[in-house]
């Protein structure tokens, strides 16, 4: 089949989410000035440069999470392991301003080292994050959209050593959690290595 998403897909849900799949959880910790906390999970979340390190989020809507940021210029992103996907879930209750997703989740809220957002205590590593950019992306036509993309750089990272094996992250000790289509969810635990190729000259 081929269809345009302006014309309608004719199909029981949009496919589109689950065709750009696995995406990575953004769960965003986030502090108001005033100090209330705020905890979502963000299906459009990714790294985006190592040099320097970038992360980016999209929010449909203003939400908490960028209101926050925008008065703080400031968040955590915490990793969504296995054991913690039902927490994740659960913070992304629709819940009103002024109510924490920490507690709401039965999560504990740690200080971070060189920002004032908090980190979820139980995840196994934190992104802490400066803001560089917040801005709203617009259709081909110039139309902006209902989103809002926040790009942070990481200026601090926590790993609990438990998900370590010999130095490096052990992505089957973690367990990510990925955001597929629908409702779909998927935990890795599966792990192959492929060497990038290099061009041998004396083949040409």
């Amino acid at each position: 089949m081929f269809y345009e998403p302006e014309s309608g897909h004719g199909l029981p849900h949009d496919p589109f989410k689950a065709i750009v799949a696995p995406r990575p959880i953004g769960w965003i910790s986030t502090r108001s000035k005033s100090g209330a906390l705020n905890l979502s999970p963000y299906s459009y979340f990714n790294a985006i440069s190592d040099h320097p390190h970038l992360v980016i989020f999209s929010s449909s809507g203003h939400k908490d999470s960028v209101a926050f940021i925008e008065e703080t210029g400031e968040f955590a992103a915490n990793l969504v392991s296995g054991n913690l996907r039902e927490q994740m879930n659960a913070s992304s209750v629709n819940a009103p301003r002024g109510v924490s997703e920490f507690d709401y989740a039965g999560l504990t809220p740690a200080p971070c080292k060189l920002i004032g957002a908090p980190r979820v205590a139980e995840a196994y590593a934190v992104l802490e994050c400066a803001v560089t950019d917040i801005r709203v992306p617009t259709d081909r036509h110039g139309k902006p959209s209902r989103n809002f993309l926040v790009t942070g750089e990481v200026v601090g990272i926590h790993i609990d050593e438990a998900i370590l094996t010999d130095g490096l992250v052990d992505v089957r000790k973690a367990k990510p959690v990925s955001r597929l289509g629908y409702m779909d969810y998927a935990t890795v635990s599966d792990v192959y290595q492929m060497w990038r190729p290099r061009w041998d000259e004396s083949e040409r």
